[in-house]
This record gives C-alpha cells, sequence and structure tokens, in this order.
C-alpha cells in the first residue's frame, strides 16, 4: 500500500477524514526511524493549528463507570455543537503489545457520532500504562478541530500523574463502597484532581451518596489548593441515566474560564509541554546509546551489572552516565 505524504495526511486532518486522521495517529505511534522522520515534521507542520481544545483527563476506581460516562458525556458536548476526541489508553499485552480492550465497543453509541473519534491506544507496556504518544496524539486531534479531546486512564501505578501532566482538567470518578469511602482512593490523586464526580447514584444510595460527599470535601479541606480561588466541585448524579452530565460540563466551563482569569491556562500548557522535551530528551539519549558502537559495548556491561545485582542498579547507572558525559 502506497504510503501517504504529510501534505496528504495533513489535509486529510484539516477536512475531517477520520481515516487520514487515524493514520497520521498511527504514523506517530510507529517506532521505525522513517517513521519518526516524517511523524516529526508532520508534527512541527500542525503545530499552528493546534492549542484550541479543552483537554479532560479522566479516571476513577474500579468499577466507577468511566467508559459510559465518557460515551455519554461526549453525546452531550457534541449535542452542544462540540466536536469530541476521545484517547483511551488500553493496557497492551506483554507479548504483543496490541490493546486488550476494545474501546469502539464499549462506546458503541458515541463511535456513531459524526462529531466524535475514538482512537485505543495500546500503552506498549510504557510507564503507568499511558501511551508514550498521548500528548503528541492529542495535537493531531487538535489540528483536526475536535474541541474537547477525553483522555481515559487505565487507572493503574503513575497513569493519573502523567495524565494530569498532558491535560487541562483531571476529573475523578467515584462510586459508593461498603466501609470508609475514603480508603482506596489514594492522597496524590486527591491533590490532582480538579472535579468528582461520584457516579451511579440512585434514589436507593442517594443518602449514602450524600455522605461519601461530605466526606470527600472533608479530605479536600485539608489539602493545598491547586488552583486559586477553585474549591474542588463534588457532584452526585448518574452517567448510565444523563443524570449531573450537565453539571459536569458547565464546572468544567467555570474552572478553564477561572484559568484563563488565573493567567495559569497558558502557563501549565508551557510546563506540560516542557515536561514532555524532558521525556523525549531521556528517549532519545537512551536510544542513540543502545544504537552507537561506542557506547553499546559498556551500556550492556553496566546493565547486565545492574541485572545480576553485582551492585545497585541506580549505582550502575549513574557510573555509566557520567562515562557516557565523560564526567
Amino acid at each position: 500500500m502506497k504510503s501517504l505524504s504529510n501534505s496528504e495526511l495533513i489535509e486529510g486532518i484539516k477536512s475531517g477524514d477520520k481515516r487520514l486522521l487515524g493514520k497520521a495517529i498511527t504514523l506517530v505511534e510507529s517506532k521505525k526511524p522513517e517513521h519518526r522522520k516524517q511523524a516529526e515534521e508532520l508534527l512541527r507542520e500542525i503545530l499552528p493549528f493546534t492549542g484550541k481544545s479543552i483537554r479532560i483527563g479522566i479516571t476513577g476506581t474500579p468499577g466507577a463507570g468511566k467508559s459510559t460516562f465518557i460515551e455519554n458525556f461526549g453525546r452531550l458536548a457534541i449535542s452542544k455543537g462540540k466536536k469530541v476526541a476521545v484517547l483511551a489508553i488500553d493496557p497492551s499485552s506483554s507479548l504483543n503489545k496490541g490493546s486488550i480492550l476494545g474501546d469502539k465497543t464499549r462506546m458503541e453509541e458515541l463511535s456513531k457520532e459524526e462529531n466524535a473519534f475514538i482512537r485505543p491506544s495500546p500503552s506498549s507496556g510504557f510507564l503507568g500504562g499511558v501511551a508514550n504518544t498521548t500528548f503528541e496524539t492529542m495535537l493531531i486531534c487538535e489540528a483536526a478541530g475536535y474541541d474537547y479531546i477525553l483522555i481515559e486512564t487505565v487507572g493503574v501505578g503513575q497513569s493519573e500523574v502523567l495524565v494530569s501532566d498532558i491535560t487541562d482538567v483531571f476529573l475523578f470518578l467515584k462510586i459508593i463502597g461498603g466501609g470508609d469511602e475514603l480508603q482506596g482512593i489514594k492522597r496524590g490523586i486527591m491533590e490532582m484532581v480538579d472535579l468528582i464526580f461520584i457516579n451511579k447514584v440512585d434514589d436507593e444510595n442517594l443518602n449514602k451518596a450524600k455522605n461519601t460527599k461530605v466526606e470527600l470535601m472533608r479530605a479536600l479541606h485539608f489539602l493545598p489548593s491547586k488552583e486559586k480561588d477553585w474549591k474542588v466541585p463534588v457532584l452526585l448524579g448518574s452517567a448510565l441515566n444523563n443524570k449531573g452530565l450537565d453539571e459536569v460540563f458547565s464546572k468544567i466551563g467555570d474552572f478553564i474560564q477561572l484559568k484563563i482569569k488565573n493567567n495559569s491556562f497558558e502557563e501549565t500548557r508551557k510546563i506540560q509541554s516542557e515536561k514532555r522535551f524532558d521525556y523525549w530528551v531521556q528517549e532519545y539519549i537512551l536510544q542513540k546509546t543502545k544504537e552507537e558502537k561506542s557506547t553499546e559495548n559498556f551500556y550492556e556491561a553496566h546493565k547486565k551489572n545492574a541485572s545480576q545485582l553485582k551492585s545497585n542498579p541506580s549505582t550502575e547507572a549513574k557510573i555509566f552516565v557520567e562515562k557516557l558525559l565523560g564526567k
């Protein structure tokens, strides 16, 4: 099959061609050197068309109903005249690095919408279950004119931190369980969230939901404020029954407007881009180290020392880096 040029891909992206949008993302995800070179040129060319979306990270406790929430929230946004892209980071098979979950089957109604684009991205074993090209994929979706980009975490390891680092709003979904409602919620997540939605609330568990809300608000009171003049809202509702989603949509808008007013919106995005720079510096240094004959041998030697625990792995890494930099 003929490979597409960047001009063809960009034309497709800007015209809303989902097939070509998918091909552009596949190019960016590829690890082949020739694809990486073309992907870098593509990203450079689309940059002027990026930055106009609202980037929303979504995490939650197991069974919190993330996919149902995303599907119905996405449909709500579309009903308000918005275009919605969903980047659902799938856990990957450790053998073939492919996606395990099928998000298009989990969000069947949303996938039928003309103004929706759903992209399951395999994490390929990347730290915390977040694909290492999620940020770049997000930029491509922005260039395609998507107003809301929803990034769903798999909720493992450091995924919450990594998604928080590339989004404007971080939403935490909670459901009512037995016992202490705050058990199992990591303090780190509570410090990162901008909005909490208690999902699957109905008439039978309404009182329990209200008690959970009080507990969460009490816990939030003792944490430092992430954004000046913003008190993290704790909302009740049911994504399945479309209850409370309008309020979530409204609060997200309020939060973005406050960040713009505080001059923190663009500043936060600059910091996020700097973090991506740091990440890619490390990636490229490691890649070049493995490729260069002059460094490959002592890289492998120190790696072997670490694997055999001849010394602490961090010590071996430090010695290797010092040699690499001639220190």
